[in-house]
This record gives C-alpha cells, structure tokens and sequence, in this order.
C-alpha cells in the first residue's frame, strides 16, 4: 500500500491526567502514516487526487493543540478519525503520537502510543 509521512510534527498541547499537565502543557509529536493508492495523482501529477499535506497537518495541529484530554490515546483516536472522514481518498492511516516529557520519574526517551485505523468500507 502506498503511503504519505508525515513526520515529527511538534505541538504543544494541555493533555494530561495532572493538573499541572492541564494548566502548564507540554511538548507533543505526532507522526501521521496515512495510507491511499497514489497512482492517480502519480500518473495525472494533480493535487485533486491526492492528500494535502498542509491540510493533513492543520487538521492534526487543531487536534492536540485544542481541547484538552486526559488521555493521548483519545488525541490520537480523534486525529485518525478527523483524517479518516476529512478525506476520502484516505484508506488507512497510523498515528503515533509521542510525550517527550511526561512527569513521571525515571530515565526514558519519550512515551508513545501508536494506533492504526482504516475507513470503514
């Protein structure tokens, strides 16, 4: 299956179960897969038969950058499914959506999730 990257993409957001998360905020990055078959707009080298990156990424940036959930794994829900009804030549898409910094202790690079969601045929 052919695919668009959307990669590293940096935010700032108030998700969180914290309080402090809420009211402080904190860095996000989200990395956006989205899968299509992109022959058409390979062959006919026409915007209208693919995906708008720029519109792809405003969508995702209204997302963690808006309400506030206490949950990532419900911010990257709502970017699949925005992405999934936004546009429909959109088969599939793979969000991950990454917190550099959550307050928590230890030593670690970053915590994830990562989701993977078709349209509904």
């Amino acid at each position: 299956m052919d695919k668009i990257l959307l990669q590293q993409l940096q935010f700032y957001g108030f998700h969180g179960l914290l309080p402090e998360e809420n009211k402080l905020g904190q860095r996000f990055q989200v990395d956006a897969t989205l899968y299509l078959d992109l022959s058409k707009p390979g062959n006919s080298d026409d915007m209208n038969d693919s995906i708008h990156y720029g519109q792809a990424y405003e969508y995702i940036r209204e997302i963690v950058e808006g309400e506030a959930k206490q949950l990532i794994e419900s911010v990257a829900e709502n970017i699949a499914e925005k992405l999934l009804t936004s546009f429909d030549i959109l088969e599939a898409c793979n969000i991950k959506l990454i917190k550099p910094d959550p307050p928590i202790p230890g030593q670690y690079h970053s915590v994830a999730v990562e989701i993977y969601r078709e349209k509904v045929k």
